[in-house]
């Protein structure tokens, strides 16, 4: 099996720099990096407020925001080993929405749904990269 080493929701949503700030406002929260796509959408932007971390991306092709009534988060769980998490996860009955493989923002990693609905981002640090790093490769990415 795998250590787990980090889990945190991605909060998806139509305005993420708006959402940025509404969370600066009602928690004080503070925004700890931000990563933009080419034509200046959120692509992953974490915050923190005190000992809780989360992040906000703006709704896209693959992950639309929540339609009245609903809810959109992506789990983000950073795992030793996403390859045989991914291999559980389709063992249990999830399904693959993107097959895990190396990514140029230094991780490997993939997404998957379990049985009940809920979306995972498994995934795996793989370079220790600067933020202007993996802003420039995010941008070439896209």
């Amino acid at each position: 099996m795998t250590d787990i080493q980090q889990l945190y929701p991605r909060l998806v949503v139509d305005g993420a720099d708006d959402a940025i700030a509404f969370y600066g406002h009602a928690f004080g929260a503070e925004l700890v990096e931000r990563y933009t796509d080419p034509d200046g959408r959120v692509v992953h932007a974490l915050l923190r407020a005190g000992p809780a971390i989360w992040a906000i991306k703006d709704a896209d092709g693959f992950d639309p925001a929540p339609a009245a009534g609903g809810t959109a988060v992506i789990l983000a769980l950073y795992v030793t080993d996403p390859d045989s998490v991914a291999g559980a996860i389709v063992g249990g009955g999830g399904t693959v929405i993107f097959e895990v493989d190396d990514h140029p923002y230094g991780e490997r990693g993939g997404r998957l749904a379990d049985p009940f609905g809920h979306v995972w981002m498994i995934a795996a640090r793989t370079e220790d990269l600067t933020p202007d790093e993996i802003q420039t490769r995010t941008s070439a990415s896209y």
